[in-house]
């Protein structure tokens, strides 16, 4: 892994007793801290719709991209002189390139949709996923790109249509009032406590607390719930959280292979270093399936946390 760089003014950033007790139980504590206390290396997704692979690397010389295991159109990048403002390339203009984080990258990849699919992504916004989605079913199928605020329906639809994206729908409305509509595949990329995001946004510590993450799981398995029931029989939902908060993660996946016994969870097999999954955490034990579910700590490939778990309707 490349070298860390710190973020600078983070010695005397302080974590709260509870955080410390509570993530010192789930992983190496000190690891974390130092991952998510240095700079997320920047990562781009190269769009297959508009550009190949090739061409971009002929086009962005300067730009040093190496690639990501786990995604093909994936990249980290450093430019020669040091510049960061790959925001302010042609390439980024043009739809060329979505600046994406690297394991941001996993979920449309496991859920895998394919051209003349009906496929939903219920929490769409800003639109990184869905338009890596749109990518995977090259513009071809029917694609429902959801999600629940003015505000960010905006910035869904500016960024679908820079990427060249025709095969979408964009909805507004909260993904647990969806019916009587039936998909092939479904990603629930559901809100969540960020905590995997720390070394992106600092006031995530702020703000946390046990409270909070027992609200957002509420939300969580009500979208989960419905999602599972929008399958088509034989069709698969994708559940992902940039949390590496159990509650939010193997505890919700939990609740609905308990809930429906014609939930199958799936292997997730991508070339990454991934951790164990939490089997029970706080006197709640959870359904020995979750095993298969991907868990990232910031540490364990120098990104982001992430969660990711693949469902099959069976």
């Amino acid at each position: 892994m490349d070298k860390l760089k710190k973020i600078p003014n983070t010695e005397t950033l302080e974590f709260k007793d509870k955080f410390v007790e509570r993530y010192s139980r789930l992983t190496d504590f000190n690891r974390f801290k130092k991952y998510s206390l240095s700079f997320l290396r920047r990562s781009i997704r190269v769009n297959a719709l508009k550009i190949s692979v090739s061409d971009l690397k002929k086009r962005m010389k300067k730009w040093g991209l190496k690639q990501i295991p786990w995604c093909k159109e994936g990249f980290w990048i450093e430019h020669e002189t040091g510049r960061r403002d790959i925001g302010n390339t042609v390439e980024h203009s043009l739809g060329y390139i979505y600046v994406q984080e690297a394991a941001s990258m996993i979920p449309p990849i496991v859920l895998d949709p394919k051209p003349g699919e009906v496929v939903l992504d219920m929490c769409a916004s800003p639109g990184s996923k869905a338009s890596q989605i749109a990518a995977l079913m090259k513009n071809k199928g029917i694609f429902i790109a959801n999600d629940i605020k003015g505000d960010r329906i905006a910035a869904l639809g500016i960024n679908l249509q820079r990427m060249g994206i025709t095969n979408a729908l964009i909805t507004q409305m909260s993904g647990e009032r969806f019916r009587d509509l039936r998909f092939d595949k479904i990603l629930v990329d559901a809100p969540c406590s960020g905590t995997g995001t720390i070394r992106k946004s600092l006031k995530t510590l702020r703000l946390w607390n046990p409270n909070m993450i027992k609200r957002i799981a509420i939300l969580q398995r009500k979208l989960i719930e419905n999602a599972f029931e929008l399958l088509k029989p034989g069709g698969t939902l994708v559940y992902s959280t940039c949390s590496v908060e159990p509650e939010e993660d193997e505890a919700v996946v939990s609740f609905l292979l308990d809930k429906y016994k014609n939930a199958k969870i799936q292997d997730i097999k991508l070339d990454i270093r991934k951790s164990d999954a939490v089997t029970k955490f706080e006197g709640a034990e959870y359904n020995k399936n979750v095993v298969k579910c991907l868990r990232l700590w910031p540490q364990d490939n120098d990104t982001e946390g992430f969660f990711v778990a693949k469902i099959k309707k069976v």
